[in-house]
């Protein structure tokens, strides 16, 4: 790869890094062509990338950005998972890694701060942005649902009462 194209995609890392809330930096290393995927259509089935990148690029693309704390985890063999989402990448990478010992979670950073690894596992367990909204329409939900069968129980008592009398 010559010095063009290497600027190229440091430009362009420095573009997605800096446009996604949460991105997480990882460990791996000995994984197989089909493991790697195989994670990377698990982090595209959770709107989140996967991308293995030189360390001096990827300290390169974080320089001078809110991810700069992100420099000192980039050593060894190290890849990045980043996501607009602040939690899909943290939640396929952890899941992961968890079935898999070659990947192992390093930290990440949230919105300009800095998580440790306890921290990134703690944010992968939390519900996903779709998750807490469908929670959110069925708490709204319920009270109407209820109010509505409320109202037609004594209709139907009526109903009853009168087939019993006609019966």
């Amino acid at each position: 790869m010559d010095r063009m194209q290497k600027e190229a995609l440091v430009a362009d890392m420095r573009n997605k890094l800096e446009s996604s809330s949460l991105v997480v930096v990882a460990r791996q290393s000995g994984l197989t062509v089909e493991e790697v995927t195989g994670l990377r259509r698990n982090m595209r089935a959770a709107n989140a990338e996967f991308k293995v990148l030189k360390n001096t690029l990827a300290q390169i693309a974080v320089q001078g950005t809110k991810l700069e704390g992100l420099k000192e985890m980039l050593v060894g063999p190290t890849a990045l998972a980043y996501s607009v989402d602040s939690i899909a990448a943290a939640k396929a990478l952890v899941e992961f890694a968890n079935k898999n010992d070659k990947v192992e979670v390093v930290g990440a950073c949230l919105d300009g701060k800095v998580l440790q690894k306890a921290e990134v596992k703690a944010l992968a367990t939390l519900p996903s942005l779709d998750e807490l909204r469908s929670k959110l329409i069925a708490i709204i939900n319920a009270p109407a649902t209820k109010l509505a069968t409320l109202l037609q129980e004594p209709a139907s008592r009526v109903a009853r009462v009168i087939t019993a009398k006609n019966g």
